[in-house]
């Protein structure tokens, strides 16, 4: 019998850059901001004055811009108050950054820090308050971002629809949609006008806790504002109503609008046809298209993508060959996306050398082959015996550009193993943690598979103790039946036993077939 060692697994495994603004600031010697009237994509700028700083503080914000381009915001912290105590006046615009990158490393006493000083020794910002907002925000700390808004006031600055959305959306992305709707009460009452990124953030909200049609009086509420909906608004409505299995209601919408000449972006199609054909409705995906194509709306890859995906799973492979065909008619490029469900699909059919000529054709088209395409082909070789040729290409993998993923080792490895082949099969779980690719739930449920089945029972239960160990994979009743089923192949019943008991203590409720082992085994 084969002996191996198992000690190759022991190391178990915004919305704030938007160009709507409106220009209410404070401090104008550090800032100045521009919009022009009647331009929907009115954008603000900042102007560094530095004449307005003196050459000594000039030197002190390039020390600290040296700090922030190396990340090392501690020594920018502790550089900044040796400065402030020497007279220096902080910078609101380096300072913001330091705010930022201490949020983002998820400190966020010394962010807070950083704006006292700031508040302090100089008139901070907009920006720098909305730095202080979106961290708390994204810091789930709600409370002390509500009193942002509060703090900016006291101080003379008018937070305007980007601060409110910040706010908004953070607010909404944590479900506390009502929070979010009383911060929309407040925006209104200070007289700033909601955009249309505000009212999206509310109503992607308002479907998730409370349904379309309350969703949808928020869109009206928005029009009679005189707000015209984008892509992202119609996106998130299509979305809600196929969520809620509305795909007829979400096509009258979509023709609805399109009609007004509303639509003229494809991503709303898109989602509706997906969701159609996931449903199997073709007929009615034949007429959005025709719908969609009337309206003077070009499908795109991501539209060939969803049909190929739809044909594929259904069977229908001549049909996704045809409409590869006619992506390339109409000059688009077919990519990885829209090859690789067509070579999956050939493969499942046992034809690997026409999956190989696609593969071949999507590199021709300017395609970047993924290590799904590969990873199809590699899997449909290994089925039908062709383990070498499927090892051949799978060394050339790295040549290509498309290392191997843990997929790739566990086909290769699964093959090899069945082929009798141990040493070479345990020799690719080496390798691949040798590249630092972890092992995945099936490298493990595989591995404990062919252990137990060829009496390596120590080491399968080596294996099923680090997975008990592991935080990433707990082990499921699948692999403390191979255990079990090993053992009592081995006559261990007593171990075997002992597995049962581990595995009702971990809280892994045992099946019928743990259970017809164990009798069978005594």
């Amino acid at each position: 019998m084969t002996t191996f060692s198992t000690e190759f697994l022991s190391h178990t495994l915004n919305f704030r850059n938007h160009p709507n603004r409106t220009s209410r600031r404070s401090n104008p010697n550090t800032i100045v901001t521009s919009s022009t009237p009647g331009n929907t994509n009115n954008r603000r700028t900042r102007i560094r004055v530095n004449e307005t700083r003196p050459k000594l503080d000039q030197d002190y914000d390039e020390a600290l811009i040296r700090s922030f381009k190396s990340a090392k915001y501690n020594r920018a912290l502790r550089f900044l108050k040796r400065m402030v105590d020497r007279g220096y006046k902080p910078d609101a615009i380096l300072c913001t950054k330091l705010i930022n990158g201490f949020f983002n490393s998820k400190k966020t006493q010394k962010a807070i820090r950083v704006m006292e000083i700031l508040e302090k020794h100089v008139q901070a910002d907009v920006f720098a308050y909305e730095a202080l907002l979106n961290g708390y925000c994204k810091a789930d700390i709600v409370d002390a971002a509500n009193k942002v808004l509060d703090r900016m006031k006291k101080r003379g600055f008018l937070p305007d629809v980007v601060t409110y959305n910040i706010l908004i959306g953070s607010l909404c992305g944590r479900g506390k949609l009502d929070l979010a709707l009383r911060v929309m009460d407040h925006l209104l009452k200070d007289n700033c006008r909601p955009n249309v990124i505000t009212y999206t953030i509310l109503i992607k909200a308002t479907i998730i806790e409370g349904g379309i049609d309350k969703a949808m009086k928020l869109l009206d509420e928005m029009l009679s504002r005189g707000l015209r909906p984008d892509v992202s608004t119609y996106n998130v409505v299509v979305k809600g109503m196929c969520k809620e299995g509305l795909l007829d209601r979400a096509f009258e919408y979509l023709s609805s609008i399109s009609c007004k000449g509303c639509v003229a972006d494809v991503s709303p199609y898109n989602i509706l046809l997906k969701n159609l054909l996931k449903e199997g409705k073709w007929e009615a995906g034949e007429s959005l298209m025709s719908d969609m194509l009337d309206k003077g709306c070009e499908p795109s890859c991501v539209t060939y993508n969803i049909l190929i995906c739809s044909l594929c799973r259904d069977g229908k492979i001549v049909e996704a060959k045809n409409v590869l065909k006619g992506m390339k008619k109409r000059g688009l490029a077919p990519n990885a996306y829209c090859y690789n469900p067509l070579i999956s699909a050939i493969c499942k059919e046992g034809k690997v050398n026409l999956a190989i000529e696609y593969l071949n054709n999507m590199i021709s088209d300017g395609g970047l082959p993924s290590i799904v395409s590969y990873n199809s082909i590699l899997a449909s070789l290994c089925k039908n015996g062709h383990a070498d040729e499927a090892l051949n290409i799978f060394e050339k993998l790295g040549e290509v550009g498309c290392p191997p993923d843990a997929i790739s080792y566990n086909t290769l490895f699964g093959a090899l193993w069945s082929s009798g082949d141990e040493i070479r099969a345990l020799g690719m779980i080496l390798d691949m943690l040798s590249k630092g690719i972890d092992p995945d739930k099936v490298t493990y449920s595989s591995l404990i598979s062919y252990l137990c089945r060829d009496g390596f029972m120590d080491q399968a239960i080596e294996l099923l103790v680090d997975m008990m160990e592991s935080h990433k994979y707990q082990p499921v009743v699948i692999n403390y039946n191979a255990v079990i089923y090993g053992l009592c192949k081995v006559q261990r019943i007593i171990d075997a036993i002992e597995v049962l008991a581990a595995m009702n203590q971990r809280g892994c409720v045992p099946n019928e077939k743990t259970y017809i082992l164990l009798i069978e085994g005594i």
